[in-house]
């Protein structure tokens, strides 16, 4: 019965770590993100930035957490937003938000279920979800065929934003596939473990894709404490 307590518990931790910005809308993370959001506001001031792809280079970097949290803070803004995970190899989304992965984005792409479907409602206002679903044998071939161009263009007349995590891009092609479908792409890189010639390559990729690159978004980066960070926000930690 303590074993089973404790992992409980350490479960808890984990999902409220991955949702900073839910747990403490606050916190110092949190407001990291909300700076994330509004420098991708301002990224193209003459187009609305409606769909944008979060990958990283190789996994594990938090790119996950980070597509997570950015959905979050944009329907904290009340704007009607879809987390949609695209990583159809090793999906996680279902599990940061709690829900149910029978029907997602591969019965979408492979006609077995409709929108109506698929969405699925959070606790946070604003937020909804596409899960990935079951894995299929063909990720790549789905992102790349004309149900996902057509899909994109008809959950874009629904949400003011569509946030896709995507699988890291030296991994597989899907990032680079579905990154020319999206208005923008931004790249996670895990500070102090992520390699530079990996980081480059991963952008070349992109680049080869014809992606819109927006950015990068630097993970776990550690702030000193006595940062003006802190110093502004610490009592809000």
């Amino acid at each position: 019965m303590f074993k089973q307590k404790k992992r409980k518990k350490n479960t808890a931790t984990t999902l409220a770590r991955k949702l900073i910005t839910v747990a403490n809308s606050k916190s110092v993370v949190s407001e990291q993100f909300k700076t994330i959001r509004t420098n991708i506001n301002f990224s193209m001031p003459d187009k609305d930035i409606k769909t944008l792809l979060i990958t990283s280079s190789t996994p594990g970097e938090g790119k996950s957490t980070v597509s997570s949290n950015t959905a979050v803070v944009f329907a904290q803004e009340n704007k009607k937003v879809l987390l949609i995970d695209a990583d159809m190899r090793k999906p996680t989304v279902h599990h940061t938000f709690s829900l149910n992965n029978s029907v997602g984005l591969a019965n979408l792409l492979t006609r077995q279920a409709i929108v109506e479907q698929a969405v699925q409602k959070t606790e946070i206002e604003g937020l909804h979800i596409i899960t990935s679903g079951p894995i299929p044998p063909n990720p790549a071939e789905l992102l790349a065929s004309n149900m996902m161009s057509n899909l994109i263009d008809e959950l874009s007349k629904q949400y003011d934003a569509i946030i896709f995590d995507a699988p890291p891009i030296l991994s597989v092609t899907d990032a680079q596939i579905l990154s020319n479908k999206c208005d923008g792409t931004i790249i996670v890189v895990n500070s102090g473990a992520a390699e530079k010639a990996g980081v480059l390559k991963a952008k070349e990729a992109l680049e080869l894709s014809q992606a819109n690159i927006l950015g990068v978004v630097l993970n776990n980066f550690k702030l000193e404490r006595d940062h003006y960070y802190y110093q502004y926000y610490g009592s809000a930690e």
